[in-house]
């Protein structure tokens, strides 16, 4: 009997059919993690600096998740990124 897929081998489909289609390499570290990903880390290095370090600490998980959806909704649809023309990330997506 297969053993069951570990959520640290997950990868969505979504993420590795949207980095084929930029032509990024699908780079896994140890046990899943992203963090030999150059772009995935450059990532996960904002949102610890804008998110989790400036407007911690969290009373709750509950108060955390809702911080990260409002993060990942503002990254995605209105901050401008200087390395794809000053536009947010939806603009590319969308085109």
């Amino acid at each position: 009997m297969p053993r069951p897929v570990e959520s640290a081998q997950y990868r969505a489909a979504r993420y590795t059919q949207r980095l084929a289609e930029a032509g990024i390499v699908a780079s896994v570290g140890s046990r899943g993690d992203s963090y030999d990903n150059a772009l995935a880390e450059a990532f996960n290095s904002l949102f610890k600096a804008e998110l989790i370090r400036n407007k911690g600490p969290w009373r709750s998980i509950d108060n955390l998740k809702i911080a990260v959806a409002a993060y990942i909704d503002w990254f995605n649809y209105r901050h401008l990124h200087g390395e794809i023309g000053m536009i947010p990330p939806v603009e590319v997506e969308q085109s």
